[in-house]
């Protein structure tokens, strides 16, 4: 039933006359997933072959504006928890099951942790949040990982610990060379993967993965077993050191991508890609939970 839900198959980053706060019905959440958009200018420090934010157009939003962002998050938490957004035309068909609010996303058009302050913005929902009296609403950071090493945004972690947050880290690969091809960043694939086992080592963290093809050729071995050269299950059974079991899944999704040779300021027409030639299939699935940080990425 899901899987034919047109909610699934478009999740436009723009609701009504908003600029930061938009409603998607996602496979991810298993209902409705507040996003909020932090890079509206479109900046991030990944450039991913498969994104898809077309950075060679104007971005036509340049800064946030705090205090608007926070009205529309009102005024969406009014919507979604009413039930009032399930009358909207888009919303209409969405099943019973699915009309639940489970979450609120920092995400949308970059990397969301760039953002200036970073951690007084992720105060200020959580506020709102308790406030209104949606403690299960879980506070979602989707996130390539890349700075979590950074003050503002350890606290900002923390925020998201007291208030029911959750961490999705995207990990497309095990190796140096496959991550250059594919992030397309002079941040350093260590710099990376340490950040996820710091950060593992405090919190339950998820991996999510996107495994491809590129050019035609798919990664070695197949998907998982890139990212996981050794199986966790055959090396290691349980925790190390003081960590708790930190990864506790990965969502995977298959994909043909043909590699374009753009510069960073014209990234790839994914939209396009996936229109003309994309096959796409996804599965999800529970990957060592029992298994500590440490232990799952020494494999890399």
């Amino acid at each position: 039933m899901s899987a034919s839900l047109p909610q699934h198959r478009k999740h436009p980053r723009t609701f009504r006359s908003n600029r930061y706060v938009y409603p998607v019905v996602s496979r991810r959440s298993g209902g409705v997933s507040i996003g909020i958009n932090l890079n509206p200018d479109k900046v991030c420090n990944f450039d991913c072959i498969y994104c898809q934010v077309d950075r060679r157009s104007e971005a036509e939003i340049r800064f946030v504006d705090g205090e608007r962002l926070l009205n529309e998050l009102d005024a969406m938490l009014e919507l979604a928890t009413s039930g009032e957004l399930f009358e909207l035309p888009e919303f209409r068909s969405v099943p019973e099951a699915l009309r639940r609010l489970n979450d609120i996303a920092f995400s949308g058009d970059g990397e969301p942790t760039t953002f200036t302050n970073f951690d007084e913005i992720v105060a200020s929902v959580a506020d709102r949040k308790e406030r209104l009296g949606l403690s299960d609403v879980k506070l979602v950071l989707i996130t390539n990982a890349s700075i979590f090493h950074r003050p503002a945004v350890q606290r900002a972690l923390k925020i998201l610990d007291r208030h029911n947050g959750e961490i999705w880290a995207k990990l497309e690969t095990g190796t140096e060379k496959a991550y250059q091809r594919i992030a397309r960043t002079k941040i350093p694939f260590q710099r990376v993967l340490q950040n996820i086992t710091n950060a593992a080592k405090e919190r339950p963290l998820i991996l999510q993965s996107l495994f491809m093809k590129i050019d035609g050729s798919p990664p070695p071995g197949g998907g998982n077993r890139c990212l996981l050269p050794a199986t966790p299950r055959n090396r290691s059974g349980g925790r190390a050191g003081p960590c708790r079991p930190g990864l506790h899944s990965c969502s995977a999704t298959g994909r043909t991508v043909r590699r374009r040779a753009q510069r960073r300021s014209t990234p790839p027409n994914c939209a396009q890609d996936r229109r003309d030639d994309w096959s796409v299939r996804s599965r999800v699935w529970e990957l060592m939970s029992r298994v500590a940080a440490e232990r799952l990425l020494q494999f890399f």
